[in-house]
């Protein structure tokens, strides 16, 4: 059983509250183990973006689900980056503006649209080990993973980052429509490694991440190969 685990990809769930750094730490921590990075939020916004661009009701739940069994985007991984592409193109700038943003909280609210985006981001285990951002990565994607950390930070401090970022944003609001959402909603996963670091930096807060999973997996090697208790 432990060379089938150890044969395994990892993944790295990093879930949290918005503004509470799960991008740039998650980049961190792929970036020092060389895995795959999956931010799970721009994959529902690839979606909000094709609902605009289709002139699709997105406060209709209805018509989102529908549109989320018509698209047609490709899975493909570029520079350790998983990401969705739609007809060949990936909108890497448009996903992130104003508008998708105002719309994104309605269309991951869909249960169809959940239950697909968990099927494709279950799919990016193809390109090997990962880390995945998200707000649902530890209770809904990859519960079985051992590898499992939320971030948070007081709210004052979160909308102090996105207002550095130039973006205004009710994070109490999406707070409140993440964690009482009906399908997959936003909690701390079982076995979770809870980080508050309001007071901490991204190298801090990665430092933390990359030194308890760096810990875990000197733990499986031990347990898949223990010393020998000959003297030799």
């Amino acid at each position: 059983m432990n060379q089938s685990r150890a044969r395994q990809p990892i993944v790295i769930a990093i879930d949290g509250t918005s503004a509470s750094g799960k991008s740039t730490n998650s980049k961190l921590v792929a970036k020092a183990f060389g895995f795959v990075h999956v931010d799970t939020g721009a994959m529902y916004r690839t979606l909000a973006w094709y609902c605009l661009e289709h002139k699709i009701n997105v406060e209709d739940p209805h018509a989102v689900a529908s549109a989320c069994r018509r698209w047609k985007p490709a899975l493909e991984c570029v520079d350790g980056q998983a990401r969705l592409t739609v007809d060949g193109y990936h909108p890497v700038k448009e996903i992130r503006s104003d508008e998708v943003s105002a719309v994104v909280p309605h269309v991951a609210a869909v249960p169809n649209v959940r239950k697909w985006m968990r099927q494709t981001q279950r799919a990016c285990l193809q390109f090997g080990s990962l880390v995945m951002e998200g707000r649902d990565i530890g209770t809904n994607v990859f519960p079985e993973t051992e590898f499992k950390y939320y971030l948070d930070a007081k709210l004052e401090e979160r909308a102090r980052r996105r207002a550095a970022d130039g973006i205004q944003e009710n994070l109490a609001a999406r707070d409140q429509r993440d964690s009482q959402r009906a399908v997959a909603p936003l909690m701390v996963a079982l076995g979770a490694k809870v980080i508050n670091n309001s007071q901490m930096t991204a190298e801090q807060t990665s430092s933390l991440i990359i030194t308890d999973v760096k810990q875990k997996l000197a733990a499986r090697e031990n347990e898949k190969c223990p010393k020998s208790g000959d003297g030799r």
